[in-house]
């Protein structure tokens, strides 16, 4: 019984705090499940399996620095360099663009997409820009490799992030065209641009922002490594460093930049997932969960979707349901895990909790009914191509 009254209290707490804090809100939850269910040894033990694995502060380490590279790109003027010499259709600016910049994260980073969004969309309904940015701003969280999401939830599932992103590119080309053809359907024209066009302004930052999974892949497939997270590590610190050469960005600057990105924050919330994962699976929470024997499709599509809804992230919800579907169901598969992780994300992108959906509707004077509208039925052909695919997988 205790087990059951602090696994629900855990969640409870960690929807409810999560909302202003991800790792303050997994943090507390660690500690609520831990009370009630583990000695001080133990809890002690779970402790040590966090804050002493190499592997996990590794993770950390590569996650707190990603957002640094997107501060350097800003702050240097790179980024805006790419964008301005994307001499492309309307149509594909408006996609291509939120979506480059949601490649490396960054705190409001929808502010930074929807000044672009507005300059290329010309006389689109103001609901539809913000749902554009949203949209296009997350597209390639499902496939990027240093997508903080994707590389702590592979990492919980136990799968190789390289493995699994094959298995997520369906989604991915699934989601492209439905926001191409129908949430821009009516878009058309060209972008007018100033300047003449910079093949180094293009090229240069893309490959910055590149370099790291090149790297990364480059390392682990030359190299025998006791922790492959250490090529993730390399990959990353080489683009950091080639960001602040090319960029010259100077320790005050870099100083600035921290306090504006926080990186920090990014770091912690590896941390506290993996202390709640560790309590979790130490509690025998995940033997009395198995029991229920919940069918595999409720709990990865079902629950998944409503989760990524009521939090508005993804780290969360994926905390919960792989190690729920791991002690049920053994292993999972990485067609299960792109299941999971996509039904999770489309309730990530439509949650009112998720900041980036307030913030792209202040910031094009549109309400929340108005922007559902646009996302509901790309939304949901999306949903019910995933449930049949969950169907067939899990």
């Amino acid at each position: 019984m205790l087990i059951w009254i602090g696994f629900g209290l855990a969640v409870l707490v960690l929807l409810v705090v999560s909302r202003r804090s991800l790792p303050l809100g997994m943090a507390v939850a660690a500690a609520v499940l831990a009370l009630f269910t583990l000695s001080p040894p133990q809890m002690g033990e779970a402790l040590v399996a966090t804050f002493l694995n190499p592997s996990i502060l590794l993770l950390a380490f590569v996650v707190g620095l990603i957002p640094m590279i997107g501060g350097v790109l800003e702050v240097s003027g790179r980024m805006d360099r790419l964008v301005a010499n994307m001499r492309i259709g309307r149509k594909p600016f408006l996609a291509l663009s939120p979506a480059l910049l949601g490649l490396l994260p960054m705190p409001g980073g929808a502010l930074l997409s929807a000044p672009l969004v507005e300059r290329g969309a010309g006389e689109t309904p103001a609901a539809i820009k913000a749902a554009a940015n949203v949209w296009f701003r997350h597209l390639l969280l499902l496939v990027y490799p240093l997508g903080s999401a994707l590389i702590a939830s592979a990492k919980i599932a136990s799968l190789d992030i390289y493995y699994v992103i094959p298995f997520l590119a369906p989604a991915f080309l699934l989601m492209f065209l439905l926001g191409y053809f129908l949430l821009l359907r009516r878009v058309s024209g060209r972008v007018g641009h100033l300047g003449r066009f910079s093949p180094a302004g293009l090229l240069v930052p893309l490959a910055i922002i590149l370099g790291a999974p090149v790297l990364d892949l480059t390392v682990k497939f030359v190299f025998s490594l006791p922790y492959p997270e250490i090529g993730t590590a390399v990959g990353v610190t080489a683009s950091f460093l080639a960001a602040v050469i090319v960029g010259r960005v100077g320790r005050a600057d870099l100083v600035l930049i921290a306090r504006k990105m926080r990186p920090w924050k990014f770091s912690l919330i590896i941390l506290a997932m993996f202390a709640f994962l560790n309590v979790f699976t130490s509690s025998g929470a995940p033997e009395k969960l198995a029991a229920l024997a919940l069918p595999a499709v409720i709990l990865c599509v079902v629950i998944g979707f409503v989760l990524g809804v009521i939090t508005g992230r993804i780290q969360a919800p994926t905390s919960i349901i792989i190690p729920i579907f791991l002690s049920t169901y053994g292993e999972i598969s990485a067609a299960a895990f792109a299941v999971t992780f996509f039904s999770v994300f489309l309730g990530y992108i439509v949650s009112p909790i998720h900041p980036c959906v307030p913030i792209s509707l202040e910031y094009f004077s549109t309400s929340m009914p108005a922007f559902l509208r646009k996302m509901a039925v790309p939304v949901a052909v999306a949903a019910l191509i995933n449930l049949g695919v969950a169907f067939l997988v899990l």
